[in-house]
């Protein structure tokens, strides 16, 4: 599903305003529509960070643009509390913007994406914190680019790792 959403936010949206959408998460908004955030690189190579509003008419999609940052502007990204399973994270810019996203792991997802991007095309230093490192890098064996399955595969191993540790008998 997200990918056909992905694929009509680029069409929609982003390809005729001349931009490449490289990741989007779904976050809490009011009401019947929904709320995405993205991440788009415009054709002068500017990282956008926007919140897309969508909704049906009839049988037609709408979207909407209702609020933009660029990536250059962002100070930093707060991810509230990295020992624990939320999806609330703030964003500063030259004020906060408290986001909740879907869950935890597309919170991971965005957070990966915005510090590769700053790695290609910024290359700023800017802070993202209350995030655990582990799943923020992606440096890391773990990497790969199937994002959500990515956090999802690390919690399994780690339980199975605990779960074999407490079935060993130690004598």
């Amino acid at each position: 599903m997200s990918s056909l959403v992905k694929e009509d936010l680029a069409k929609r949206l982003f390809g005729p305003r001349r931009q490449r959408l490289h990741e989007f998460i779904e976050v809490e908004g009011a009401g019947a529509q929904r709320y995405y955030l993205c991440a788009a690189v415009t054709k002068s190579k500017e990282v956008e960070i926007c919140m897309v509003k969508h909704w049906r008419v009839d049988r037609e999609e709408k979207y909407e643009i209702v609020e933009k940052w660029f990536l250059k502007d962002l100070e930093m990204i707060d991810g509230k509390e990295a020992d624990t399973d939320n999806p609330y994270f703030d964003m500063h810019f030259h004020k906060v913007y408290k986001m909740e996203a879907y869950s935890c792991a597309s919170k991971y997802t965005f957070a990966r994406t915005l510090n590769k991007l700053n790695a290609t095309y910024l290359k700023k230093d800017f802070k993202i914190v209350n995030f655990d490192d582990t799943y923020l890098n992606d440096d890391s064996i773990w990497s790969s680019s199937n994002r959500d399955f990515l956090v999802v595969m690390r919690v399994c191993f780690y339980a199975s790792n605990l779960l074999c540790l407490s079935l060993c008998r130690f004598s």
